[in-house]
């Protein structure tokens, strides 16, 4: 193998999302002023166990949602994560007088503010997401758990109650295109169950809203033209990352050799037989500098220097 063989590139697009940016340095921020308290975070402050990883070598903590109730808060903060949470969580906080830093994304907490708004005026809610993720968890919080979570279409036609005013709305993380199509057939369900409504009425009764993230959507053309543009493609991100299995599929779907790894142990040398342009990329919660050590990783697997 000679060095001028291989040319291994980092995506330029990958990294954290600006959300996860603002998150992670209001917790930077938190561990450095409030230095003398014990600093917590309610569940993963992010998919990704190496930046965990990272966090906790500088005093980060994490506490449990289910371990509030018997929490002493003496001396200690806790920080919301990206995700959010549900209202309960604030109210629980708030009985033990536990102070809380909120690192809500923005994008999620005006989501949470439309779920709330829809809810109040009687629509039924429904979420395309998954339903035990953090960010549906606090969905599901502020409309009292009174919604229907799905993940198709053919959820979505089998579970909707087709004579109410209806609303959809979306997990920020998910895809785009299936978004599209259970709007899409809700829409088309919608019109057939009320065609004796007029077109402006048929259209109070069914609303879409389009809540994915732009970062995360518009990645997925970005994505496809990078693993395109390699024969090997490796993808890093936390296994229990749902942007990072999303994208994952995104980069699978436009070049199969594309490997997922949650870390650099995982990384096979059989992965790059006979391939001359190797490309690293990950979800919006895999840190830069992560990759960077993945590169070097794959170089020293090769025998490659800089």
């Amino acid at each position: 193998m000679q060095n001028q063989d291989y040319i291994i590139s980092i995506d330029e697009n990958a990294g954290f999302c600006w959300g996860v940016v603002r998150t992670l340095e209001k917790v930077e921020q938190c561990l450095e002023e409030c230095s003398e308290k014990n600093v917590y975070v309610l569940g993963e402050i992010i998919h990704n166990p190496s930046e965990i990883k990272r966090l906790e070598k500088k005093g980060l903590k994490t506490l449990l949602k289910d371990e509030l109730i018997n929490f002493n808060p003496e001396n200690s903060v806790a920080i919301i994560r990206a995700h959010g949470e549900p209202p309960s969580t604030y109210e629980e906080a708030e009985k033990i007088g536990l102070e809380l830093v909120d690192a809500t994304c923005p994008l999620v907490k005006n989501l949470q503010n439309k779920v709330k708004k829809y809810f109040d005026k009687g629509f039924q809610i429904v979420i395309y997401g998954k339903h035990s993720h953090a960010e549906v968890v606090g969905l599901r919080g502020v409309c009292d758990d009174k919604c229907i979570v799905i993940n198709s279409s053919e959820e979505a036609l089998s579970k909707v109650d087709f004579t109410k005013k209806t609303v959809l709305f979306s997990q920020t993380t998910m895809e785009k295109k299936e978004f599209q199509s259970i709007a899409a057939a809700l829409q088309e369900k919608f019109n057939v169950e009320n065609e004796s409504l007029s077109e402006g009425e048929r259209l109070k009764i069914f609303e879409q809203k389009d809540t994915i993230c732009k970062y995360v959507s518009n990645r997925g053309q970005s994505l496809i033209d990078f693993a395109k543009s390699n024969e090997v493609v490796i993808f890093v991100a936390g296994r229990n990352s749902s942007n990072g299995k999303s994208l994952f599929t995104v980069s699978y779907n436009a070049n199969r050799k594309t490997y997922f790894i949650e870390n650099i142990y995982e990384i096979n040398k059989n992965w790059f037989e006979n391939a001359k342009q190797i490309g690293i990329t990950g979800a919006t919660s895999t840190p830069q500098w992560y990759l960077i050590l993945v590169k070097k990783e794959i170089e020293k697997i090769l025998s490659l220097k800089k």
